[in-house]
């Protein structure tokens, strides 16, 4: 998918609800940012209350022809919100049919991030919805996924990004993603060692936590001579991950976390960090595979 000069694109997945366009700003001002191309995808799988219009009818062709025709509509109308929030952006569209988590999945092998919006569902509603995206697209795509939530949340001054850090190659990688989204706006970084003790305790407290210093202070180490331009902050912190992570990324940017961490069973697609602040954190959560 990246183009004639090699750039790979920013994809973000269209929402039919003209309302929801805080992840179609997010992923045009990061295009804008990073010099990239933008890849608007609108996917129309299973039909919802949006498509009932007059203009459907019972039959199969008259019906997937209305619905290519709002389909074509929601781009239009996307392309029109990117070219005045951001006019320098190269704009292309793809109006694809099946699954929305399938279709940017397929998109995200030749990008460079996908951006799709969240409007905080229920754990169980976004497990066994058919309508689900998130989870899905975040533990299979290739690319860092942003997920940016709706209604919009206030940050902070001076700003600020947050990455977890565990040691994994997840994190590694993650805060990598989080010196670069540090750099290009000018954020101050937070690194945080979140260290949960086990249930049954540990010998010698202060030699674990000696430990997640050193493994923080190694992990950061090389990022902070290639972008010295970022306030980095980093402190290893005692918790739950989840509760740590979201509280201290309340009024952040942005979010950053690998998809998977230590500690994880490896039939699990997507550790239970990512998936906890998928739910619960209330900026843009930035999910980062090895």
């Amino acid at each position: 998918m990246a183009g004639a000069d090699g750039r790979r694109p920013i994809v973000v997945g269209v929402d039919p609800d003209p309302s929801k366009r805080l992840a179609l700003a997010w992923a045009a001002d990061e295009a804008d940012r990073r010099h990239l191309p933008l890849r608007l995808v609108h996917a129309q799988g299973v039909p919802t209350g949006g498509y009932r219009s007059g203009e459907a009818r019972p039959s199969w062709e008259e019906w997937n022809r209305a619905l290519h025709g709002l389909g074509d509509q929601v781009l239009k109308e996307a392309v029109a919100f990117v070219e005045s929030r951001r006019p320098a952006v190269e704009v292309s569209t793809l109006l694809a049919e099946g699954e929305p988590a399938w279709v940017l999945r397929e998109e995200a092998r030749g990008a460079a991030l996908v951006v799709v919006g969240s409007w905080h569902l229920s754990r169980r509603r976004e497990m066994f919805s058919s309508a689900s995206v998130v989870l899905p697209l975040t533990a299979h795509a290739p690319c860092p996924v942003a997920v940016v939530p709706e209604p919009e949340h206030v940050t902070q001054q001076p700003a600020y990004f947050v990455v977890g850090v565990d040691g994994s190659p997840h994190s590694a990688a993650a805060v990598d993603v989080a010196f670069e989204e540090a750099a290009l706006r000018g954020a101050l970084l937070r690194a945080l060692y979140v260290w949960h003790p086990p249930l049954l305790g540990v010998l010698d407290e202060e030699a674990a936590v000696r430990e997640c210093r050193r493994v923080l202070s190694e992990t950061v180490a090389g990022r902070t001579a290639t972008h010295p331009e970022v306030e980095l902050h980093h402190e290893v912190v005692r918790g739950h991950p989840v509760q740590v992570l979201t509280e201290a990324a309340e009024h952040a940017l942005g979010l950053v976390v690998g998809t998977r961490g230590h500690g994880g069973f490896t039939g699990m697609l997507l550790g239970s960090v990512s998936q906890g602040v998928l739910h619960h954190a209330r900026c843009p959560v930035i999910t980062v595979p090895a």
